[in-house]
Parts: structure tokens; C-alpha cells; sequence
């Protein structure tokens, strides 16, 4: 009883002024644990040990006649003078001294306080919500010097250790040692607890998993182990619908079926049966969804499993758009001439998410007849390996044997000149196809983002020289009704056998690779990153009309962000990001060389709105090796307008005299030259249509190209 005195010393000075604090209970805890209504006339207030009952609710003993000053009467309404406190139960813990303060500081009622049963409640409650207890009693008696409170309260354990439950939970146990590492060997605080709950909480829902819920221990064990339940919230069903306009799954008593198959949209879904439902990689799921171009509409619903208590059923409505269409169109470029085009083209073959495509292209110097089958995920395949193959039948007039500014050469049937040889072009009509598997190196986790791709496949193809009115003629002569000797300008158009003979027709058989890397923050705008292509294609001989060579080509290109040109609002702002000011300098270098017995047209062409741009179309050089560099500066100018300013230049390493029959020589091709220009592009869902100006070297001579897409 002496050391309360001296608390009763410390406070003396304020007893006359000091205040009733009232005690809020609107914390978490608060206002979870603690009684609403406490009758005022007790004898005794009590919170019971509650080990048993932790997190479950807190009753509080109730007896009438509230004894104070040996006053038999009913006096709830009643003030009474505290004279002495005592708190006890605290002995025997390892922090009892500690414990002992904390309850005393909990407390409003001081020695010297006057006080009445509402403030005694207050106060019971306040001991409780300080978390350091699992049972309060507060009993009053009569003291020497007047009335004495007794505190009986009982402490918590100490904390040794804080257990997940189930044990495979997402939260590692070294993760929640480290967020209790501080606590450990310390009294348990039922309110640090929950506070390093709600921190585990934030640690589920950063990560995606939003339906977590941890819920605290059944009970507190003496030894100090704390045991924690968490539900992740299990997936226990992945439930596809199809629902119609008026938005009714069911016809006719029968679920409505989609024209795509089931398992074609499960492959694109990460979240599965028996997994952990994270809202992170549902949002990733339905833009695998929406990027299969299958469906116009996605919605996700949750539902309870009425048999599996705690899990969910995940229900996604699809709404399937049209995948079959018809196109028709003409234009203009630089290979074709103005040309017209009809297509048709369904992209969900059979429901497998199959693309079969029918174009057909009628071109001032060029008719092409394709059909192609693609399947962009082989069916059961981890890797996410996808095909392609086609069948093509084309008749080119060939840029290689043509210049803006030299003439062209003609066709004609053999190496004798003669005057009844006419000004026919020279035509490839081109039958063939091929096949190409291409994946990415995912590590057989098909969801992985994966920069590298790797590509293998064949083609197939003979090639027949021919002019424009069908007629076989394998070689080219500038000059074909001139009869003087000019054997030097007649060149064979296709592949020459070592016997020196010309075949009017080839057969080229090809093994193609090639790997790239896209290290790009976006694929039709890039702004940062880089990206590597490295390609080869092997030809292999399958007879005397039938050449061997090799064909390699590497390109790099990357962007560096920039903000120099600020014309939109966003890229005058200190704060603009590169999607709100999209602005960037592009480096791309491009190289290439053929090794083997090559045909004239199977050369590189240089120039064009891919190349140097102030140059047409295979104008710049037709030759065996070549190395190309462009620097362009890209930036935003207003809404959907942005503009570009660029530098293009390249040379043929001097390999144009190593083509056969030398036909860039022939057409006084210049084999090296760069450009500088400028463009501006609409924004497109596919890429910028872009108008580009480019100059010839620094002739004056400028040159218009229209295009769709950046050049890189």
C-alpha cells in the first residue's frame, strides 16, 4: 500500500482541478471488444480472462447495490471521492512493473478524484483497450483514508512467436518474423497486434490478392504463441458465359454456346481452379483476352461456392464480335504502282482462334493471289508455339532491273541482239508458299513476358522470266532493238549454272531462322528501349536450275527519351511523363550480305520509304552486301499530329559490281548516299500514317512517301 502513496504524491497538487477524461472506445478494438451498456449500480466491474475468447466479444459482470462509504442505498446517480488505487496481478510477469504503470496511466481516476460509475466504466474499458490485458476486475473497499479501488487485472504473455494458419500460405513465416522480430520476447499488445495485421493485410492487397482475410487467434497460449487464420480466398471454379443481347445466358433450358471453344479462352486465363484469386493477374487475364481481337466485351463476377464454404467461383460474360470481314481498297507504293486490293478474312477459324486470309492485289507492277493460315497458339503447346503457313502466286515487275533516272532493262530471249526484239518489261511470275513456327522463350511458362523470340520454318518457290505478255524470256538488255554489239549490257535475269547457260525458270528451296530481341516500352510508339532482329535464310540447290547461297541481314534500333520541341500542353509541363509527351530520338542500323550463287533478283535493294528515303524504290543500289543508319527525332505536335525529323543513309560497300551480271552498274545506280527530311503522322489505331519529305543527298531533288507506321 506504501508505494501507492507516492503515486498519491505525485498527483496531489491536481487533485482539486483534475479533470474526468473521458475515454473514447472508437478505435478497432474498441469498438470491437468492449460493452455497449454497463448497469450503474455494481459492486464489482469485471472483464474476465478472455484468453478463451479473444476477438470474440467481451461480456461484463453485472451485480447491483454498489457499495461506497458503507452507503446501503442505491447512489448510481451519485459521485464518490477515490482516496487510493491499487493495481494488482501484475507481480508474477516478467514486465509486471511496466504492466503496473500501464494500467495505472490507462486510468482517468486518479487518488483524490471524485468520480461515479460511469467514469469507473470508462475507465475499466480504457485498461482493456490499452491491449496490454486479457482480463480486467475493479472492485472497491473501504481504506483508511476512505474509499480504495482495486484493479485486478490479468496480462498477457509474453510474445514468442506469431503462426500462419494454413502454414503454405502466400505470407512467408520469415516475413512475419521480420514484422514482429521488434515485438518478440516482449508482452503481447493486443492492439500492436492488430496493427501488425492490418500490415500483413496491406502486404495481400499490394499484391493482388484482395480477397484475403486474416482473422486473429481462437486463442492466446500461455507459452505466447499466436496463431493467425488466414482465408486467400481459393478459386473454385472458372464459369465461361456467353450471354445474348438482352443479356440471357440461358436458351431453351441450355447454357447459349459461343462460336469459340472453351479451352482456346482458358489458355489465355493465368487465374485457374484451386488458385489464389489475385485481382492483378484477373486484369492481366482479360487483356490476354481482349488482345485475341475474339471478343469486343469482357465482365468478371464473383460468387460464393454454396459446397465449398470460403472459396469462389469466377464467372466471365463474353461477348463475341464479328471475326469475318470483307476489305477492298487501292492505293499507291513504290514496289506496286497504284493498285487495288480485295481481301477476306476471318480470324476465328472453327472457333480455335484460327486467321485465314485471301488477298488478292491487282498493281500497276505487281498482281499478287495469297492465302495464309496462321494459328497463333498451337493447341496444348507451353511454350505458346504458333504457325503460319501460305500459298502464293504472284507476277512482279522487279525493282532490281529499273531506275528513275537511267532507263530499265527489257526482256528478251537470248544474248544475240536483233531489231525485232521489243521494249517488253521484264515480269517474275512467282508460284510457291511455306510454313514458319515461331515462339517465345518463355521458359514453357506461356504467361511470361518474354523478350527473346526465336523463328524456323521453309519456303518454296519457282520463279519463271518472263515479259508482260507471258512470253519466256530470261535475259535483260537496255538497248533490245539496237542490233550493234552490245553483248556487255545483256544480262541474265535469273540464276546462272556454272555452264554458263540461263535457265527461264528457277527453283529455290530455303531454310529460314532467326531470333530477336524487343526491349521496347511500346510496340507501335516506342519511345525507350531497344530491339535486335538477326535473321538467316539458307538456300538449298535441288538441280541444275537450282542455286545455293546464304542470305544474313541484322538490324538494332533504340530510342532515348527526350523533351526539346514542346508544342503540346503535356510536354510543357515540368511533370509530363512519355505517354503524355511522347517524344524521343531513334538510332536504327541495318546490315546484310549473301554468300553463295545468288540471282540478280534476290539481291538487296536500297532505297525506298524503308531505306534512304529521298531515294524510290530499289533506286539507290542493287547489291550483294549493304549498311544502312538512320538518327530521327520524333515528337508530338498537336493531338493526334506529331512530326519527325530525320537523317537516312547507306551504302552497298562497293558489293554491287559483285551481282551478276552487275545490273545497279548498268543502271548507273549510285550504291551510296544518305538523306535528310522530315515528316508528319495521324495518329492510327495501327501506327501513324505518315507523310514523309526526304531530300536526294543535298541535290535539291525531294522526294513524297505515304506510309503507315514509323520506319522503326
Amino acid at each position: 500500500m506504501q508505494k501507492h502513496f507516492l503515486k498519491f504524491g505525485k498527483v496531489f497538487i491536481n487533485v482539486t482541478c483534475y479533470p474526468l477524461i473521458l475515454i473514447s472506445n472508437n478505435s478497432k478494438l474498441a469498438a470491437k471488444y468492449l460493452p455497449n451498456k454497463v448497469d450503474q449500480s455494481i459492486k464489482t466491474l469485471e472483464i474476465p480472462n478472455i484468453n478463451n475468447v479473444l476477438f470474440q466479444g467481451i461480456d461484463i459482470k453485472k451485480e447491483k447495490k454498489f457499495l461506497i462509504a458503507e452507503n446501503n442505498n442505491d447512489i448510481s446517480e451519485e459521485s464518490v471521492l477515490i482516496s487510493e488505487i491499487i493495481i494488482e496481478g501484475w507481480e508474477n510477469h516478467p514486465e509486471g512493473r511496466k504492466l503496473e504503470l500501464a494500467a495505472y496511466d490507462s486510468m482517468s481516476i486518479k487518488p483524490g478524484s471524485i468520480v461515479d460509475n460511469r467514469i469507473l466504466n470508462q475507465d475499466l474499458n480504457a485498461i482493456y483497450a490499452s491491449g496490454w490485458f486479457s482480463g480486467v476486475k475493479i472492485k472497491s473497499q473501504d481504506g483508511p483514508l476512505g474509499l480504495r479501488l482495486i484493479v485486478d487485472v490479468v496480462p498477457n504473455p509474453i510474445l514468442k512467436k506469431v503462426e500462419l494458419k494454413p502454414i503454405n500460405s502466400i505470407v512467408s513465416d520469415e516475413y512475419v518474423d521480420d514484422i514482429f522480430k521488434n515485438y518478440y520476447g516482449t508482452t503481447l499488445n493486443l492492439k500492436e497486434l492488430q496493427n501488425k495485421i492490418e500490415i500483413i493485410k496491406e502486404r495481400y492487397e499490394k499484391a493482388g490478392y484482395s480477397l484475403a482475410r486474416i482473422s486473429g487467434p481462437d486463442r492466446i497460449s500461455e507459452n505466447g504463441v499466436v496463431r493467425l487464420k488466414i482465408s486467400e480466398g481459393i478459386i473454385s471454379d472458372v464459369k465461361i458465359r456467353f450471354p445474348n443481347s438482352d443479356g440471357e445466358f440461358i436458351i431453351d433450358g441450355k447454357p447459349r454456346k459461343g462460336k469459340t471453344k472453351d479451352w482456346v479462352i482458358k489458355r489465355e486465363l493465368k487465374t485457374q481452379p484451386g488458385t489464389i484469386f489475385n485481382r492483378k493477374i484477373l486484369e492481366a487475364d482479360i487483356g490476354r483476352l481482349y488482345a485475341t481481337s475474339l471478343f469486343d466485351d469482357v465482365k468478371v463476377s464473383l460468387g460464393p461456392d454454396n459446397f465449398n464454404p470460403g472459396q469462389v467461383i469466377i464467372f466471365l460474360d463474353l461477348s463475341e464480335q464479328r471475326t469475318g470481314s470483307l476489305t477492298g481498297g487501292i492505293g499507291y507504293s513504290n514496289g506496286s504502282g497504284i493498285f487495288a486490293s480485295i481481301g477476306l478474312q476471318e480470324t476465328n477459324a472453327l472457333g480455335r482462334a484460327w486467321s485465314t486470309n485471301l488477298n488478292l492485289n491487282f498493281g500497276e507492277y505487281s498482281t499478287t493471289y495469297n492465302f495464309s493460315l496462321s494459328d497463333p497458339w498451337i493447341k496444348g503447346d507451353k511454350h505458346k508455339t504458333s504457325f503460319r503457313t501460305n500459298i502464293f502466286l504472284s507476277r512482279d515487275y522487279p525493282q532490281e532491273f529499273k531506275s528513275e533516272n537511267n532507263g530499265k532493262l527489257y526482256a528478251v530471249d537470248d544474248q544475240t541482239p536483233s531489231s525485232s526484239d521489243s521494249f517488253s518489261s521484264i515480269v517474275l511470275e512467282k508460284t510457291g508458299g511455306g510454313f514458319s513456327f515461331s515462339r517465345p522463350l518463355n521458359g514453357g511458362d506461356p504467361f511470361k513476358v518474354a523478350k527473346w523470340r526465336v523463328l524456323a520454318g521453309m519456303n518454296f518457290k519457282k520463279v519463271k522470266m518472263i515479259d508482260g505478255d507471258g512470253n519466256k524470256k530470261p535475259y535483260g538488255d537496255r538497248t533490245p532493238t539496237t542490233t550493234k554489239n552490245n553483248i556487255s549490257d545483256i544480262i541474265c535475269i535469273g540464276f546462272t549454272p556454272n555452264d554458263g547457260s540461263c535457265p527461264e525458270e528457277n527453283i529455290l528451296v530455303s531454310v529460314i531462322a532467326s531470333t530477336s530481341r524487343n526491349n521496347l516500352n511500346n510496340s507501335i510508339n516506342p519511345t525507350a528501349g531497344n530491339k535486335f532482329n538477326f535473321g538467316t535464310e539458307q538456300f538449298v540447290s535441288m538441280g541444275k536450275n537450282s542455286p545455293t547461297f546464304n542470305r544474313m541481314r541484322a538490324s538494332y534500333s533504340f530510342f532515348i527519351p527526350t523533351k526539346i520541341i514542346n508544342l503540346t500542353k503535356a510536354c510543357k509541363s515540368n511533370n509530363a511523363n512519355s505517354e503524355d509527351c511522347p517524344q524521343a530520338i531513334g538510332f536504327q542500323f541495318k546490315a546484310g550480305t549473301i554468300l553463295g550463287e545468288l540471282p540478280p533478283y534476290e539481291a538487296f535493294c536500297m532505297g525506298g520509304t524503308s531505306s534512304v528515303r529521298g531515294w524510290g524504290s530499289c533506286d539507290l543500289a542493287v547489291s550483294r552486301s549493304f549498311v544502312e543508319g538512320t538518327a530521327e527525332y520524333r515528337f508530338p505536335v498537336w493531338r493526334m499530329i506529331s512530326g519527325a525529323l530525320f537523317v537516312d543513309g547507306g551504302t552497298d560497300l562497293g558489293s554491287q559490281k559483285a551481282v551478276p551480271g552487275k545490273p545497279g552498274k548498268l543502271l548507273q545506280k549510285s550504291g551510296s548516299g544518305f538523306s535528310l527530311g522530315g515528316g508528319v503522322g495521324v495518329k492510327t489505331p495501327i501506327g501513324p500514317l505518315r507523310l514523309d519529305v526526304a531530300s536526294k543527298d543535298l541535290s535539291g531533288d525531294w522526294r513524297y512517301t505515304l506510309g503507315v507506321g514509323w520506319k522503326f
